[in-house]
């Protein structure tokens, strides 16, 4: 089984256009821990999953190359580093031609503040998350970013109160 499973992978990645194998219990498994603690190590991973550690290396690695594991970071203290406010900025465009959503992209992807860039379905076309160290801060970021992205016909920016619940992990 562990074999034909394998043969199928390998012919999957050289065909390259195949549904990627179904994830077991132990994938799973995996995938939940890596997610509340990315850097442990091999050994203890192996352990909180209940595998020898080398059946758990490959079975990570097989993770990796299929895309379930994109990478691999370090989430930091919005606080720490002076970030403490968040805003979600609503955009709605002057248009939705191919160039206005292509250029409108292309442009907020360049802004550093802005940690995530959703194109949306309802009455704004884009909702952004951006990050402040303040008020005065955003302002800045408003003028010398927001105000000139191409396309934008309106703007309605939040800002968060409070942080009541977040998490970078996927139900898996």
């Amino acid at each position: 089984m562990v074999l034909s499973k394998f043969v199928a992978h390998i012919m999957c990645l050289l065909k390259g256009s195949c549904e990627l194998l179904a994830l077991d219990s132990i994938d799973r498994r995996i995938l939940n821990q890596l997610q509340k603690a990315g850097r442990m190590s091999n050994a203890d991973l192996a352990d909180k999953v209940n595998l020898s550690a080398s059946a758990c290396h490959r079975r990570v690695q097989r993770l990796e190359v299929d895309g379930y594991i994109k990478d691999y970071v370090a989430l930091l203290d919005p606080r720490k580093v002076g970030r403490s406010s968040t805003i979600f900025v609503e955009i709605a465009l002057s248009g939705q031609a191919d160039e206005v959503l292509d250029a409108f992209e292309r442009e907020v992807a360049k802004i550093p503040d802005v940690l995530e860039c959703h194109l949306m379905a309802g009455k704004s076309d884009y909702l952004l998350k951006v990050v402040a160290h303040d008020t005065e801060d955003f302002a800045q970021i408003h003028r010398r970013y927001l105000a000139r992205l191409p396309g934008v016909a309106q703007m309605h920016s939040s800002f968060a109160l409070r942080t009541v619940c977040k998490t970078t992990a996927l139900p898996v």
